[in-house]
């Protein structure tokens, strides 16, 4: 096997707007994302592509300066490594680095398109192997009147949507009951309905929600802020808790699954910090049949292929969906290849080698950065 090492590491950075002007959540509303995308050069003049897209700057601890500021620090370390290796790579960047692994989730991303390309191998069969090419996705319903949110419903579930996520939390409480009341009499019984705070509900507020709703089929994703809101309020809901943004590492969710707190998650790759450690996730929820999603904050095509070759790799009774920002971007960045796409409700498997989309760089100018 010839030799290949990660000779260069190049930082790009490009603005995505969202379509409408707002995407809107309880705690917080965005216009623009800062993505960064890492170019990984081997030795031998091979491209590997990773992203990182933190959701805006109040979202949660993550943020687009910060991502940067992490793969300064560990960049200098995975020089000379072979990126076939992710696991040795994501060590040394750990060795370099305490924490921010959603800047090292990138430069895991790239390894990962590296190792595929070099192998002749599309990302998902080296996860374990696709068990379908095709992958359902799913909707959020931004804040609006109970109306207005029950037709969106209605189209969104007519257009192939079989999961339905309802924004809560940014308006008051009996608004956002009478909103999912709305919902569930509007869509088929059959559809995975979620309320989604995104950490905007007091414990109180959660149980409330949860009781008045009791006689309607959905999860709570992230009703409150902590880990100890949700431990809290458990066995006091009358719903199951899916974790979104308190899944931010192995060793939570390894407790949420085990004490019983959570009986899904809404996963983000970046998050957990890449590729790598989101297999372990992957096999810790088939263990223990825990549904999930295979997500990212945002991003453009280089995150959307990620989710998409993980999510491949999921076994199909417990993966629910996957959210990609495509539908919500109205400027993404160029492309050479075909751009990861929203169709019907479903999302097509890239067939290519490796993550099997590629950035137009020439279109992009000159890096922010090169590490060599």
């Amino acid at each position: 096997m010839r030799a290949m090492k990660i000779a260069r590491v190049l930082v790009y950075q490009h603005d995505l707007e969202v379509a409408g002007g707002l995407y809107e959540m309880s705690t917080s509303e965005v216009a623009n994302l800062d993505t960064t995308v890492v170019v990984l050069e081997t030795s031998d003049g091979t491209l590997g592509f990773g992203e990182t897209c933190p959701l805006g700057p109040t979202y949660q601890p993550q943020h687009a300066l910060g991502a940067r500021a992490a793969i300064a620090e560990v960049a200098p370390a995975i020089l000379g490594l072979d990126p076939r290796q992710p696991g040795v790579v994501y060590e040394a960047m750990n060795q370099a680095l305490s924490g921010s692994v959603y800047g090292k989730s990138a430069i895991d991303v790239a390894c990962w398109d590296l190792s595929g390309k070099a192998y002749g191998a599309r990302v998902a069969d080296l996860l374990g192997g696709a068990h379908r090419d095709r992958i359902p996705s799913y909707y959020g319903v931004m804040p609006a009147s109970p109306e207005a949110c029950a037709a969106k419903a209605t189209e969104l579930v007519a257009a192939g949507f079989g999961r339905i996520q309802v924004k809560c939390g940014a308006r008051s409480l009996n608004e956002d009951i009478d909103t999912v009341r709305a919902v569930a009499a509007a869509v088929p019984p059959q559809t995975l309905l979620l309320a989604d705070a995104n950490r905007g509900w007091t414990q109180r507020q959660a149980i409330n929600f949860s009781q008045a709703t009791r006689d309607i089929a959905l999860a709570l994703e992230q009703p409150c802020d902590s880990l100890a809101d949700h431990y809290a309020i458990a066995g006091k809901v009358c719903h199951p808790i899916f974790l979104d943004e308190s899944a931010d590492s192995i060793a939570n969710i390894m407790d949420a699954v085990s004490s019983g707190l959570a009986q899904g998650f809404g996963m983000k790759i970046s998050r957990v910090g890449g590729l790598t450690p989101m297999a372990t996730v992957r096999d810790i929820a088939a263990a223990r049949r825990i549904p999930h999603t295979v997500d990212d904050t945002w991003g453009g095509d280089i995150l959307a292929a990620s989710c998409v070759h993980m999510a491949a790799s999921c076994l199909p009774s417990q993966h629910e969906g996957t959210w990609i920002s495509e539908p919500y971007t109205s400027r993404a960045y160029p492309m050479i290849s075909s751009p990861i796409t929203n169709t019907d409700g479903w999302i097509d498997l890239p067939s290519g080698p490796g993550l099997g989309v590629e950035p137009d760089l020439g279109a992009w100018g000159e890096p922010l950065v090169t590490y060599s």
